[in-house]
């Protein structure tokens, strides 16, 4: 973990290191997931919600364009093919 980040985030929210620490630690294992982890994960939250796979196919697409590194577009089909193989 880069002390100078853990220094940043303790600075501008008056955290304790070590609670910083952990709090940078779980950002980084949040953003840490493949691509196809991050649609796993997603496809099944949204499934329990109820949605269905045409809204989940969307929101999908449309939560990766916007994560910090994003991740290549990807249709519906290659999605579909990421959660059934």
């Amino acid at each position: 973990m880069p002390a100078d980040l853990v220094r940043h985030v303790v600075a501008s929210t008056a955290l304790p290191p070590a609670v910083a620490a952990r709090v940078i630690a779980d950002v980084i294992g949040y953003f840490g997931e493949t691509v196809e982890q991050f649609v796993r994960r997603r496809h099944t939250e949204l499934k329990r919600q109820q949605w269905r796979n045409a809204q989940i196919w969307d929101a999908i697409s449309t939560e990766l364009a916007a994560r910090p590194v994003s991740a290549p577009e990807l249709s519906e089909r290659q999605l579909r093919r990421i959660v059934y193989g």
